[in-house]
């Protein structure tokens, strides 16, 4: 494979970005020990960021985003992975100043791929991808933090965008009481299939208060928001609770004081998912691919093809998405 197909994002003048499908060599492509030919890849928030020419996330442009890349790998002189291999690559600098998964092939180090997953096909390791990954993480803090079934409810907020919905969808087959948090009321039936029990409009968390602390509503909580919604969480977490905060879309800060960790004794988890070790990935992968596997993890996602990746990406900057968003690098 000499030539593949790939998103290309260009600055045209300075603060003009365009996007096209263009033609490029692999021999164009970094250095790396593996060269994967991408089956699937999916949508993030970030992968919006970088295609609107966001130098916080792409420094140099021309380039090619995507987080994301699931498929088999052509060729590798690293002794773990041969051809035909077929293989997740997310995190680590895929997609942001590496050449991503928005391209028909990337060529990456050994030490960022992670072999699939035997019950997990490629298209559901990007229906998963890092949004649902992050869930898991989220998730793996909270458990490990004491979060038992029996605690009360454990509250999701922007459940509608990727994390939030895997989230859900995981808690609820968990056998955990989920309430997700959201704006978009035309996705309450969305949520009530994932598995919510209640819904609550997020304009109820984002309230300011000047109260130190809340009524204790929340065992526990996945929070992709940030800003005043994190406050709000904090304060109404019960005693001894957690928040896992893996987001910003609301503000990446937050108005706080100590009073929930020092009258109730409350957790702030930090959760990232870019640069963990390698065998923490795969020993998480496995977990998405078994026990923690939505029951229903095709709902959760829409397919899209090159044709509809420019319109697509607009949609996850501007909020519209709902679920999970993955490109079919052969549509």
């Amino acid at each position: 494979m000499q030539t593949f197909k790939a998103l290309r994002v260009e600055e045209q003048d300075e603060g003009n970005f365009t996007r096209q499908i263009v033609e490029r060599k692999v021999s164009e492509l970094p250095e790396g020990e593996v060269l994967v030919r991408v089956r699937y890849s999916s949508l993030n928030y970030k992968d919006a960021l970088s295609a609107s020419g966001n130098r916080g996330v792409t420094r140099n442009y021309p380039h090619t985003p995507g987080i994301d890349a699931a498929g088999e790998v052509i060729e590798s002189s690293a002794a773990d992975f041969s051809a035909g291999d077929e293989v997740i690559v997310i995190g680590y600098d895929l997609g942001m100043n590496t050449s991503g998964g928005f391209g028909q092939c990337i060529r990456v180090p050994a030490a960022w791929v992670v072999p699939r997953p035997d019950s997990l096909t490629l298209k559901e390791s990007m229906t998963l991808g890092t949004a649902g990954f992050t869930a898991a993480l989220c998730l793996e803090k909270l458990l490990r933090n004491g979060l038992q079934p029996d605690q009360g409810d454990v509250l999701v907020t922007g459940a509608t965008g990727g994390v939030g919905a895997v989230a859900v969808a995981i808690l609820h087959k968990l056998g955990y009481q989920v309430v997700a948090s959201t704006g978009k009321a035309e996705q309450h039936d969305f949520l009530r299939s994932l598995g919510a029990s209640r819904i609550l409009d997020r304009n109820q968390l984002s309230e300011e208060s000047s109260r130190p602390l809340l009524k204790e509503d929340w065992a526990a909580a996945v929070d992709v928001v940030g800003g005043q919604t994190l406050a709000n969480v904090l304060k109404s977490l019960s005693y001894g609770g957690s928040v896992a905060s893996c987001g910003l879309v609301g503000s990446p800060t937050f108005p706080a004081t100590v009073f929930p960790f020092i009258l109730r004794g409350v957790n702030l988890l930090g959760v990232d998912s870019v640069n963990l070790p390698l065998a923490v990935k795969g020993e998480t992968w496995g977990l998405l691919a078994t026990e923690w596997k939505p029951a229903d993890l095709e709902s959760l996602g829409t397919e899209i093809g090159f044709a509809e990746l420019a319109d697509s990406l607009d949609d996850v900057l501007a909020g519209r998405a709902v679920g999970r968003t993955v490109l079919n690098l052969d549509r």
